[in-house]
């Protein structure tokens, strides 16, 4: 574990008590040499740091701030010319006054279980040299019983720090806590494991042997100069780096837009700039879920190939936006890229705004007036939740009429759904102007999320997302309020939260859709969320289309093309396989089912069925995968749709979205958990199917660095 010259400094405010007497002693049995070092003499500078390999600090007792006082620069400088520093318990508290981080754990306190407790691993880094030794990511380090005094993130995340790994409690996970965390410091490393170690108490059995293997693996990684994590503000590199970790998880999307790790949720600010395609989007730096928003950043010449960028938008610790900084939108005003967001703190939600100066969008400085709209309407009841004293947030922002209109989805008690539109003569000074639309029908949902209004020439579209759907209206405003003519749904799948952006005459539509499996898997991934392919929209003879944006076509590799396939009572395979895929087909059908077969293994264990009948379709997923996952099916009528039927398939890892007459979407996730469910067939059952046209293309990734 050690080499045999280390020299570990045991650091200590005043007289060890006996946990840290405890801690002492189990060091001086593993490590070679073992030296207690006061604050007052760091303080006085009276010792040398440079002496140790690394420094430990291991602190039970509530930390006093004056107790760093004068030692603080001295080890913030030790670390920064190349040494290593472990704060364990509430001596993570430090970062802040040690310069290492401006943002401190904040959540602290003391536990006692009845069950073990630990640590839980990210996967990314679950085979780094530290974590590697262990079976699996779940590392408890705490007896049943003992008492372990804590100090870690919970609603905030440190500025400049990647977290490790969050917390177990007997066999459940906690996600949102985050006591192990590792920061980059100059030349040096600091590392926080902020939980669950109780040296004081049964120095025998799996959870004492796993707090030694894991603490002693921290110290000697540190006493190695060795890094832990990808620091903070991350580049765009290193978040490449992180993606590269995770390539080879044959569920992941390759040609769909990701997080390079962690989590992804809605699109937000797309924006075409400089000529290249701006999409920020719903990003959890924390781990792959959801909570601690922030903006992520990708960026593309081509709408095809992408590149990850550093995080654009990060929660202020003093500021509106502490708990999250939420969907928004990017405006150009007047040459100045510009973002209206929601920022939350609390339980208050409001609007905020950020611009840049930065041709590559890649800094933004908040207003200091945020939240530039301070509270909801007084005049509306807006539905309150038990998160938020008002569901009040996302915006849409355009110029018309000489003045800046805004929309703001909200709830309204006792109606339903509401967008609220604003109008201001800047970004920053706004007025409300009465509701645009209120869900007052059954089923409309009692909050609407994301609302978008877009002038598609002949008609105009606005959508809103109700938590289950994402529901468009086709029509018109007249005198402030929005005329309904249609209503249906954008995507009769998994797809949530849309948004667009309008650049060359055309609107192009990305949406988020979510993962199906529960929330342990999706840490066991390490990452959580894609964007849907990019949408064409228009509207034809009063309808509207859906075409997938024919900048994919770029994608495309081998190619594969059938024609008048007839298929009766039965069903034909395919040579062609692949889990990225594009399929396109073109059919007539008078049997009772007829459809395409896709993820398929060749004995048919696992396999995703679309199935035509009579009046729908259906993405059957009871057979999609031999882990536990969702196997309702997803069901889009197509009755009203013209004969044939002009089907194209867009199938990546985990991911699969269809097209149908270019008029109705259908996106949804599975999950083939073997190799070899790649397959691809066409049936027919009771009666015969017309293949008129079936083709098919690999598809290549959209990170590629060489297309």
């Amino acid at each position: 574990m050690f080499d045999s010259a280390v020299r570990i400094g045991f650091l200590h405010a005043a007289a060890l008590s006996p946990e840290q007497h405890a801690a002492r002693e189990w060091c001086e049995a593993v490590a070679p040499v073992v030296e207690r070092v006061s604050l007052p003499e760091v303080a006085s500078g009276s010792v040398d740091l440079d002496r140790y390999d690394a420094l430990w600090w291991h602190r039970d007792a509530v930390l006093e701030s004056p107790e760093i006082g004068a030692a603080a620069p001295e080890i913030y400088e030790y670390v920064e010319r190349g040494g290593g520093l472990l704060l364990s318990l509430r001596a993570l508290r430090a970062v802040s006054e040690l310069g290492v981080d401006p943002i401190a754990p904040d959540a602290t306190g003391v536990e006692e279980a009845d069950v073990p407790t630990g640590y839980l691993l990210k996967s990314i880094y679950a085979d780094r040299g530290v974590f590697e030794e262990f079976d699996g990511l779940r590392v408890a380090t705490c007896e049943p019983g003992q008492e372990a005094p804590y100090a870690r993130y919970e609603r905030v995340l440190p500025e400049r720090g990647e977290p490790l790994g969050g917390g177990i409690h007997g066999e459940e996970d906690r996600f949102h806590q985050l006591p192990l965390v590792s920061w980059r410091v100059g030349e040096g490393s600091v590392l926080g494991a902020g939980s669950a170690l109780a040296f004081d108490g049964p120095a025998d059995g799996e959870p004492a042997t796993d707090r030694s293997r894991l603490v002693g693996s921290l110290l000697a990684t540190l006493a190695r100069g060795e890094h832990l994590g990808t620091p903070r503000p991350r580049s765009g590199e290193g978040l490449t780096a992180m993606r590269e970790r995770l390539d080879g998880d044959p569920q992941r999307p390759s040609y769909h837009l990701t997080p390079p790790a962690n989590w992804l949720n809605d699109p937000n600010g797309l924006i075409e700039w400089n000529d290249r395609y701006h999409v920020f989007y719903q990003y959890n730096p924390g781990g792959p879920m959801h909570g601690t928003i922030h903006w992520g950043h990708a960026v593309s010449d081509d709408l095809v190939h992408w590149e990850d960028e550093p995080v654009a938008l990060s929660p202020s610790p003093d500021g509106p936006d502490r708990d999250g900084c939420w969907s928004g939108c990017a405006i150009d005003d007047g040459g100045t890229p510009t973002l209206l967001y929601t920022g939350g703190r609390g339980r208050s939600q409001l609007p905020c705004r950020a611009t840049t100066t930065d041709p590559g969008l890649r800094t933004w400085e908040k207003d200091p007036n945020n939240p530039i709209i301070p509270e909801p309407p007084a005049d509306l009841e807006v539905i309150a939740s038990e998160h938020w004293e008002a569901e009040f947030r996302d915006h849409c922002v355009w110029r018309e009429g000489g003045r800046w209109q805004q929309l703001i989805g909200a709830g309204i008690d006792g109606e339903g759904g509401a967008v609220l539109r604003y109008t201001g003569d800047d970004l920053s000074d706004w007025e409300y102007a009465g509701p645009l639309l209120i869900g007052d029908w059954e089923g409309a949902g009692g909050m609407w999320e994301c609302p978008e209004l877009l002038d598609l020439g002949e008609t105009q579209l606005l959508h809103v997302s109700n938590y289950e759907d994402v529901i468009y209206f086709l029509g018109g405003v007249e005198d402030g309020r929005f005329r309904v003519e249609t209503r249906a749904l954008l995507d009769h799948g998994d797809l949530y939260a849309p948004q667009s952006l309008f650049g060359d005459d055309r609107y192009l539509l990305w949406g988020w859709i979510p993962e199906a499996r529960d929330e342990r898997a999706q840490w066991e991934a390490g990452w959580s969320g894609t964007l849907s392919v990019p949408r064409e929209l228009s509207a034809e003879n009063g309808e509207l289309r859906q075409r997938p944006a024919p900048e994919l076509e770029a994608l495309r590799r081998s190619h594969a093309r059938h024609v008048d396939l007839d298929v009766a009572d039965g069903r034909r395979e395919f040579d062609v396989r692949g889990r990225s895929l594009e399929l396109r087909a073109t059919l007539r059908s008078d049997a009772e089912e007829a459809g395409i077969g896709v993820f398929e293994s060749p004995d048919g264990v696992e396999r995703t069925s679309i199935r035509l009948t009579d009046g729908e379709l259906i993405v059957g997923r009871e057979d999609s995968s031999l882990a536990e996952s969702v196997v309702s099916p997803r069901r889009m009528p197509i009755d009203d749709l013209a004969r044939p039927i002009e089907l194209r398939a867009f199938l990546d890892g985990s991911t699969l979205e269809l097209f149908v007459n270019e008029r109705r979407c259908l996106s949804t996730r599975v999950y083939p958990t073997r190799p070899d469910s790649d397959g691809l067939s066409v049936y027919a059952r009771d009666g015969r199917a017309l293949f008129e046209e079936f083709e098919l293309w690999e598809l290549g990734s959209a990170w590629d660095a060489d297309p």
